[in-house]
């Protein structure tokens, strides 16, 4: 009876987390406010009607243990240093210049300007990571351009938003990070492990633009005054991308070569943003100020989430919500592959409802365990898991790039034409996932031969 009414209180804090995240409470002072008000509950049934739950003071008291070691975490230094970068790099105007240029080099070809939102986002992608960022300014820089050549609002802003959420996944990404840290892998096995998926996903938004360029020709068609390509016009491209490919190199290379841990590329990340930035003459006291506040205001949020799930992931344990967990996925009659499939597909679903850091913060580390029992390879699984975490940014009611597509483009398109838009790239990154299902190797390969494992 003990155990079955612990389990009962574990699944009835999960439940009372959905429900009141979806009522609007913050959610770092929800995670944290349940823990507390679980385990009084627990308290007080145990003192007054003798049902020996076993969560008591004691036992949560463990948590400021717990959250010191988050705090005292020497991988989580990448994380404020890595946001750092990314504000910065956005500051210096690189993407103006790279859009501008792109956009000439392949204007001359259908759904070239869509082909050269998806190279740019990749490049942003792999220098900041900052997915509102990334999703807004490429917004502002190629919806109205594509809408000038008269392409199709649905494949503007499909193109777009899936594009902005590549930063999600392709390192350096701070959800990696996050992630590494909850089910303590390498930050380092889990970059190499993105970088071909990552690409794999922009590639297959090329393919898509083309093929649909192809058979829609009036979705996407050329511009008739697009400028030749000359030696001048490849220059400027040329000079547009070494310093976004510089920046990339100096971070992912030195993690890659062994002469950089990801905290220590970090650093050399935001300092390399920070030159950029002075050598364009975009850095000012005044900018400088502007882009510590905001990356202050980011960390703090993720730090108070941290803090947050700290105690809940504790006190669900406390209630046996692990065991629940364990016990429901290794019933399953399906195998590894079998549990890894269901798993996958639970992640897709919740992330039509929350936010990838509750899932990172809250399930992951649940789940990992039930990972290594069942012999299946946590990197594998980590970098599966982000792929279909990174859907959440694009699946409504609360897919956040959707919303931050809304904010800046231009009249007359509604949520009706971006939902429209972002279907075809959702189903492309189930696609993903069901290659990178079958081919493990596109996500194990690189950290094999740069860890030699």
């Amino acid at each position: 009876m003990e155990y079955e009414l612990s389990h009962l209180m574990a699944m009835g804090l999960f439940a009372s987390f959905i429900v009141f995240l979806f009522i609007g409470y913050p959610v770092a002072w929800l995670m944290g406010g349940l823990a507390i008000i679980f385990t009084a509950i627990s308290v007080f049934s145990d003192t007054y009607f003798d049902t020996f739950i076993g969560l008591d003071w004691g036992y949560s008291s463990i948590m400021v243990a717990r959250i010191y070691a988050v705090m005292n975490n020497w991988i989580l230094v990448a994380l404020p240093m890595f946001i750092f970068m990314g504000i910065m790099l956005d500051r210096s105007g690189i993407a103006e210049d790279l859009m501008t240029n792109l956009a000439k080099l392949f204007g001359r070809m259908r759904g070239g300007i869509a082909i050269a939102v998806v190279f740019i986002g990749v490049l942003l992608a792999a220098s900041t990571g900052i997915i509102g960022a990334a999703v807004v300014l490429l917004a502002i820089l190629g919806v109205p351009l594509m809408l000038k050549h008269n392409y199709s609002p649905q494949l503007a802003c499909g193109v777009v938003c899936a594009t902005g959420t590549l930063g999600i996944l392709i390192p350096p990404s701070i959800m990696l990070v996050m992630m590494a840290d909850q089910i303590r892998v390498s930050v380092g096995d889990l970059f190499m492990g993105a970088v071909f998926p990552g690409l794999l996903l922009g590639a297959l938004y090329a393919i898509y633009i083309l093929i649909h360029a192809w058979i829609v020709p009036g979705a996407a068609p050329a511009p008739k005054d697009a400028e030749p390509v000359s030696p001048r016009l490849l220059y400027n491209v040329l000079l547009a991308i070494i310093p976004t490919a510089g920046l990339i190199f100096l971070v992912l290379g030195s993690i890659f070569f062994g002469i950089a841990t990801p905290t220590e590329a970090s650093g050399v990340g935001a300092l390399g943003a920070t030159l950029l930035a002075l050598v364009r003459g975009r850095l000012s006291i005044a900018g400088m100020r502007d882009v510590v506040q905001q990356t202050t205001k980011t960390t703090s949020y993720i730090f108070a989430l941290f803090v947050g799930a700290t105690a809940f992931s504790l006190v669900l344990r406390g209630l046996g919500g692990d065991e629940v967990i364990e016990s429901a996925l290794t019933g399953l009659p399906f195998g590894p592959q079998g549990v890894v499939i269901v798993v996958l597909a639970a992640v897709f679903i919740l992330g039509f409802f929350l936010d990838w850091i509750e899932i990172t913060l809250i399930l992951l580390p649940l789940i990992a365990p039930v990972m290594i029992t069942l012999d299946v390879d946590l990197v594998w699984f980590t970098i599966m898991f982000a792929v279909c975490l990174q859907t959440s940014f694009i699946t409504p009611p609360v897919g956040f790039a959707l919303f931050y597509m809304k904010g800046v483009v231009p009249k007359g398109i509604d949520m009706v034409m971006i939902y429209k838009g972002i279907i075809p790239f959702v189903l492309l990154q189930m696609l993903t996932v069901v290659i990178l299902f079958n081919l493990p190797a596109i996500i194990t390969w690189l950290p094999s031969v740069a860890y030699g494992k």
